[in-house]
């Protein structure tokens, strides 16, 4: 049973920065990819950004240069560290694990809200 927690989400004013924490439990964390995605109401789940167990990044044209996922395989964490927030950012962050690249494991959400 894999379980994920996300942490870190809120309201940040415009150029902002927030750092958003996913603990999982499971012993296929460390094998797995790890990522962070994000939804609007009425719109789908949108990749933000990946990371493979060797620690290969993707990104998000949209977050690109301005985000930045890491993790801490000790730790089963994964972090996604955001600056120069954009209100077009607001969106509910998910945290998802991808295990042998076919099952799915998602988080409940966090809420990042950029506004002044």
């Amino acid at each position: 049973q894999v379980q994920l927690v996300e942490s870190g989400g809120g309201l940040v004013q415009p150029g902002g920065s927030l750092r958003l924490s996913c603990a999982a439990s499971g012993s296929i964390i460390r094998l797995s990819t790890m990522g962070w995605y994000r939804q609007v109401p009425g719109k789908e789940r949108d990749v933000v950004a990946t990371i493979t167990s060797g620690g290969t990044t993707v990104y998000a044209d949209s977050v690109k240069d301005r985000f930045t996922i890491s993790r801490d395989n000790a730790k089963n964490t994964v972090y996604l560290q955001m600056a120069s927030l954009k209100p077009e950012d607001t969106a509910v962050y998910y945290c998802n694990v991808l295990f042998s690249g076919a099952i799915n494991y998602w988080g409940k959400g966090t809420l990042v809200t950029v506004s002044s």
